[in-house]
């Protein structure tokens, strides 16, 4: 079971099938997204860093399934200017983060011809499947671990089991691209996301 679970073609608990509870700050920002209709009439991602977590939602703001995700190594809601720009080997420790925010996804490929998602081209930042190429970084046991503490190993970009990925993420996104909001590590939501919260409230 465990070597299935790590060959990417189980996921782990509440990630397949039923999703997970929105946690309250993905909560009250879908909340706020239904309410204003932000997203249009697209399907969307919200991703808590907190809990580095994925819930994918349709174009009627309702989840569709959830997954854990790996996030930048470290802590913050910015990436550094013109980060996208250098090569991985000078990105330091302490810069590969995962910016919060609102993003528009899309489709692309990265130099590996693997299917990505751009979230922010310029600072090189996508949603892909999770490739654990090195080994002692145990990305896959990462992602089946039971606390988030220990999902904080990537340059900034957002890694997903991959049979979600395939069934879930790049489905719904690849032909009908849509949102992702980030949520920040640091303060509320509405930090993240002022015009979101400020806006007058469409009908519902």
């Amino acid at each position: 079971m465990r070597a299935l679970l790590l060959a990417g073609l189980l996921l782990p608990p509440l990630a397949a099938g039923a999703a997970a509870p929105l946690s309250e700050d993905a909560h009250e920002l879908v909340a706020a997204v239904r309410a204003t209709r932000d997203h249009g009439t697209r399907p969307f991602a919200v991703i808590d860093k907190r809990l580095a977590r994925l819930w994918v939602l349709d174009e009627r703001a309702r989840v569709v399934a959830s997954a854990p995700v790996l996030l930048g190594l470290a802590a913050g809601d910015h990436s550094v200017p013109g980060i996208g720009e250098r090569p991985l080997a000078q990105i330091r420790p302490e810069e590969r983060t995962t910016p919060a925010g609102r993003f528009e996804l899309e489709p692309g490929r990265n130099t590996r011809g693997d299917r990505i998602l751009w979230v922010d081209y310029d600072a090189a930042v996508s949603m892909h499947r999770v490739r654990p190429t090195v080994a002692a970084e145990r990305r896959l046991e990462r992602l089946a671990s039971a606390t988030p503490a220990d999902n904080r190993i990537s340059f900034g970009c957002i890694n997903v089991p991959a049979r979600f990925y395939e069934r879930i993420v790049w489905p719904t996104f690849s032909r009908r691209p849509g949102v992702v909001y980030v949520l920040p590590e640091h303060g509320a939501p509405s930090a993240a996301f002022p015009t979101l919260f400020l806006a007058p409230r469409a009908l519902r």
